[in-house]
């Protein structure tokens, strides 16, 4: 396998940066930056840190990048305020799709190119179950890929860079959104990657996402649980390059 096929593959990797201080994060970037495209950062670092941890992490991540997954919620005003504060060099940022269309035009017109920014369709942990207990219309309950696409849609008519989908959606919302629509996909689990108390329902591997259309893959605890995390990482995008090969 030729060094510029692992160089694309590893650039499709995100890793979840789901700690709770900035030593171990630094850490974990240290051992990680030539292994993956992206260092993920989300509620529990940022919550337990503040944004003072974001420069560190975009001068320490080079040359992998950032991905900030807030999932900002709250009016357009609120969200654009929020927005305000991010620093520059985060590469990719969230939204909740649930914020509808008007809400997710106005945050991405107002936003112009500052952000490439995402909206999360149906988190990965989510079943029908639940949807059918929130009350969603019978035809998206029973099937969350139906949901996902409408979702897709939506955000790609408001400006959305992509969306943050699981990978079992992602040849669906490809289909229907094209290739310059970028498609995140968390919730993977490599066969070999055992992960205890797992909260993850809608799950495929690395290389099942990449062969649906994803163009990123969030991988964060059988990478960071391992030994050795940049083995790991390496274990995944080897997976990778061998789905783009195929």
């Amino acid at each position: 396998m030729t060094e510029t096929v692992l160089q694309k593959a590893r650039e499709k990797l995100i890793f979840a940066l789901d700690v709770p201080d900035a030593d171990t994060a630094l850490d974990l970037v240290d051992k990680l930056r030539d292994e993956v495209g992206l260092f993920k950062v989300g509620l529990e670092l940022y919550l337990a840190q503040g944004p003072a941890v974001m420069q560190d992490l975009v001068n320490a991540a080079l040359p992998a990048g950032i991905f900030l997954d807030l999932k900002l919620y709250d009016i357009p005003a609120t969200v654009l305020g929020a927005l305000s504060t991010i620093i520059h060099g985060v590469s990719l940022i969230t939204l909740p799709s649930d914020l509808g269309p008007t809400g997710l035009k106005k945050i991405v017109d107002a936003a112009g190119s500052a952000f490439n920014i995402l909206a999360v369709t149906v988190l990965t942990s989510t079943t029908a179950q639940d949807l059918h207990a929130l009350g969603y219309d019978p035809k998206y309950a029973q099937d969350p890929t139906a949901l996902v696409l409408l979702r897709a849609k939506l955000a790609q008519e408001a400006g959305c860079r992509g969306v943050v989908c699981s990978g079992r959606e992602a040849a669906a919302v490809r289909q229907a959104c094209g290739p310059k629509f970028l498609i995140v996909c968390p919730g993977i689990r490599p066969a070999w990657a055992k992960v205890p108390g797992d909260d993850q329902q809608r799950v495929v591997t690395p290389g099942e996402a990449i062969k649906n259309g994803a163009d990123y893959v969030v991988v964060g605890r059988p990478i960071r649980q391992d030994p050795d995390p940049a083995a790991a990482a390496r274990r995944v995008v080897a997976e990778i390059a061998a789905a783009m090969r195929e």
